[in-house]
């Protein structure tokens, strides 16, 4: 979830969340069995209108967020991860509401003395840790829809643990798109496709009368998604090779303690990350290191999952950093997380589980009426092993035999 959520404060709570457990393959829901219980429980927007194509769903409600979606219409895999019990229940959680889903919009950082997650004062302890209702429980209202899009708007106030208040508005757009222009942004030729694929345009503005400056904090756009996991997902995330002295650490692997070699082993410009939901834990790269690309191939469902972004110039550097305390560098973030869920100690429950990939923008230091954007896309493909397999060389640069054996290095 979180950068930092590392106190055992959180086994209590957890007891409070209700959460479901893994299905096997066979169990899981489809996508229309999945859209028809959001739809009972909330209102549910479906992009995509052709017999057995691709699909999106969307819950106003829950910040304009896309839920699931599927390459093969309503009979087809349903890829994002849904928190069921939650969702059926209605019950209020005093911390976060984890509905799932796999494209979220959130703002950072977490952390240090710029966080928006701590009141101010606040000790940086779980038991005070807590989410803006802006990105978790308020409403975002539907401007436009239609069978291929829909966009959302939102205006809030937050006070960072510093006392900074930012008034701003919040306008997102999620669209579905067609085969010729996934094509066109992986750069895939003719290849044939079997893919769902939708891109988010998020947009921060603000509408305060003062502008938004380093030393009393900035905000940045987050984007997360929760996915469904299994013992044969891995998560790839290509990296800009170098020395440590120019671009730094490869790769940040101690969110919630190092990394053991066995879940993360980094290759020739590419790292490979256990997304099984067994083993709770998480990385990040740095604006250096990182690519405009990252993504997940699940062996077991045979799903290569592929998220892009805007990724801004070389010269800019400042990212919100989430850690929790007080901090030297409150701008030396990461751009790209992943997530893997598992029991926080021997015994415990797991969250979902499930596994996050994670993109961020800059830190955003906007004058009165001024705006920035963060764009993700997010693409799930299906298919014969070959297609798949070209797509994934195209894209991350290895193929996927190359991904199974990924993790093996590090046993």
């Amino acid at each position: 979830m979180g950068r930092h959520i590392k106190n055992f404060a959180f086994l209590v709570f957890l007891g409070g969340w209700i959460v479901s457990a893994y299905q096997a393959a066979a169990d899981e829901r489809n996508f229309g069995q999945d859209a028809k219980f959001l739809a009972a429980h909330q209102q549910t927007i479906i992009l995509g209108d052709a017999a057995g194509g691709p699909r999106v769903a969307i819950v106003p409600a829950y910040q304009g967020r896309v839920m699931t979606s599927s390459a093969k219409g309503d009979a087809g895999t349903s890829y994002g991860w849904i928190n069921y019990g939650l969702i059926e229940s209605g019950e209020k959680q005093p911390q976060i509401h984890v509905f799932g889903g796999e494209e979220r919009f959130w703002l950072g950082p977490e952390g240090g003395q710029f966080s928006i997650f701590f009141d101010r004062g606040a000790t940086f302890d779980f038991a005070e840790w807590r989410t803006p209702p802006v990105i978790d429980t308020a409403p975002f209202a539907v401007v436009q829809k239609n069978s291929q899009s829909a966009s959302f708007r939102h205006e809030a106030a937050i006070e960072n643990y510093s006392g900074t208040r930012f008034e701003f508005r919040i306008e997102r757009e999620v669209e579905l798109l067609p085969d010729d222009a996934i094509r066109e942004a992986l750069k895939l030729g003719d290849m044939p496709l079997t893919a769902v694929a939708y891109r988010t345009t998020n947009r921060l503005t603000n509408i305060g009368k003062e502008d938004w400056s380093k030393p009393s904090g900035l905000l940045s756009i987050w984007m997360l998604g929760m996915y469904k996991h299994g013992p044969k997902t891995t998560v790839v995330i290509p990296f800009k090779k170098g020395g440590e002295s120019a671009l730094g650490k490869i790769v940040n692997d101690d969110y919630f303690g190092k990394v053991p070699a066995e879940r993360l082993s980094i290759g020739d410009g590419v790292l490979f990350f256990a997304a099984d939901g067994q083993f709770r834990s998480k990385i990040g790269l740095n604006p250096q290191r990182s690519t405009p690309l990252c993504g997940s191939y699940d062996a077991a469902r045979e799903v290569l999952t592929l998220v892009q972004y805007n990724q801004p110039a070389a010269e800019v550097t400042d990212y919100v950093n989430s850690k929790w305390e007080l901090q030297k560098q409150p701008y030396a973030g990461d751009v790209i997380n992943a997530y893997n869920d598992g029991p926080a100690e021997a015994g415990a429950e797991p969250l979902g589980p499930f596994y996050e990939l994670e993109t961020s923008s800059p830190a955003l230091p906007l004058e009165s009426g001024a705006s920035g954007t963060h764009i993700q896309t997010t693409f799930h493909f299906e298919g014969d092993r070959d297609g798949l397999n070209a797509i994934a060389q195209k894209t991350l640069g290895v193929s996927l035999a190359e991904i199974e054996a990924g993790l093996a290095a590090g046993k």
